[in-house]
């Protein structure tokens, strides 16, 4: 690199993209923008307590302006990449052409699934903010519909719940949907009683939680076969129509809330090669994270492929971890290369996986050990209140964890619907018939 400050445009305000900003903050050799179609950064692995109306948004989300203050290097784009000009070294968003010395791909991914248009069209998502607060409102709308109903056959439908995909996420909200069933339901819907209204988790693998270790899965379905929760293995969703949701084995669930969680894929990246894309979407890389076949393209996160690692021939995990630290390692890299010296190939180190099962109830798979039940339950509190931004919101996080914890009642039950013209997502339009719907029942 020459002595000139170079413009860097980072798209995607993640955990691979932030923390490559952080440590060039202030740093004026560098003067980084950064693009989102969010004006905020957010904590994925929590957005399903957002989803089951455990925590707020606003404690796991942190304005990027409010972080950019006082770094006079850093300045933010609302925006969605719409494509990459390589030969102008430009990329365009909807409005706008920005200039880059170098760019920084760090898109995530998004919802994969695998072709079925009806499960795209009908299901719920756990990707977004958006996401979970409709979802959110569609469970408590459902809820609020099976009071005033006096069909059995329509109230079992508004209450079952089909959670596809028994990885992390899944799991995690399995178990909180069922705590929540077991020690909220009673209190505030007293109008529901008998009958039994079940929760499925559907996995098409032979285990749950497959990424971890054998103990693990056995003990998180073990716990949640204790919860009532309806596990089934070795079965796919086949499709979801008219509240129907067909699985691989013949079998017919009904309900009105299949959530998703199922698989995700490289988001959508126009203007590089066709050959540079691996599994799943993902932008292929060397070990020093640029884009094959580019001199000033990087990809890191959930998006890159790098298969040079030996302990990872088939590529990284798509972990916060492996974005956390590729984000780092890429910008300390950046400074190499700025003062003429080598820059270092990434290695990943493991620190291990963990997943929340319910009320005390975890699984830890740490380098050394494997840890269960409370401890690892308080373990996974405490490292996922480390990486949140912002020291109001770990504050505000940790307390709402405290006071829903010990009363088993958090207060964050809110139906809240915009108005019909303020929906524009596929997944807002759903959220507008089911208002819509609500302004008839009135």
């Amino acid at each position: 690199m020459s002595n000139a400050p170079k413009k860097i445009v980072v798209v995607g305000g993640g955990f691979a993209g932030l923390n490559f900003i952080k440590r060039l903050a202030n740093d004026m050799r560098f003067q980084i923008t950064l693009v989102d179609n969010n004006n905020y950064h957010f904590f994925p692995p929590l957005l399903y307590q957002v989803g089951m109306a455990f925590i707020e948004p606003s404690n796991i989300s942190y304005p990027f302006r409010r972080m950019f203050q006082q770094k006079k290097n850093l300045r933010f784009h609302l925006g969605c990449l719409v494509r990459i000009n390589t030969a102008e070294n430009t990329i365009e968003t909807e409005r706008d052409i920005l200039p880059y010395d170098y760019l920084v791909l760090a898109l995530g991914t998004e919802t994969n699934y695998f072709g079925m248009e009806n499960v795209k069209k009908n299901s719920w998502t756990l990707k977004t903010i958006n996401d979970a607060t409709n979802l959110r409102n569609h469970l408590l709308l459902n809820m609020e519909k099976a009071v005033k109903t006096v069909d059995l056959a329509e109230r079992k439908k508004l209450l079952n719940v089909v959670i596809a995909g028994g990885g992390p996420t899944g799991v995690e909200v399995a178990g909180m949907l069922a705590e929540m069933a077991h020690k909220i339901g009673p209190k505030e819907y007293p109008e529901i009683t008998g009958g039994s209204f079940p929760i499925y988790l559907i996995e098409a693998g032979k285990v749950l939680l497959g990424p971890m270790s054998i103990k693990a899965q056995e003990e998180a379905t073990a716990v949640l076969k204790k919860l009532g929760i309806i596990v089934k293995l070795n079965t796919a969703v086949k499709d979801y129509v008219d509240g129907k949701v067909m699985l691989s084995n013949g079998e017919v669930l009904e309900t009105n809330a299949l959530i998703w969680t199922s698989g995700v894929i490289g988001r959508e990246v126009r203007g590089l090669p066709a050959e540079i894309f691996g599994r799943g979407r993902r932008i292929m890389v060397d070990e020093y994270c640029k884009v094959k076949g580019t001199q000033n393209i990087f990809a890191v996160g959930d998006i890159a492929l790098h298969t040079l690692d030996k302990k990872f021939p088939a590529g990284h995990p798509q972990l916060a971890q492996v974005a956390i630290q590729q984000g780092k390692l890429l910008a300390e890299n950046f400074v190499r290369l700025y003062e003429n010296n080598s820059p270092k190939a990434f290695l990943y180190k493991d620190r291990g996986s963990m997943a929340i099962i319910s009320k005390y109830k975890a699984v830890a798979d740490l380098p050394n050990a494997f840890v269960k039940g409370f401890f690892a339950w308080v373990v996974w509190l405490f490292i996922h209140l480390i990486p949140i931004a912002g020291f109001r919101n770990k504050v505000k996080l940790a307390f709402s964890w405290t006071w829903s914890f010990i009363t088993d009642d958090p207060t964050l039950r809110l139906i809240i619907r915009p108005r019909p013209e303020e929906f524009t997502d596929r997944e807002n339009k759903k959220d507008k018939n089911i208002y819509q719907e609500n302004l008839v029942e009135r």
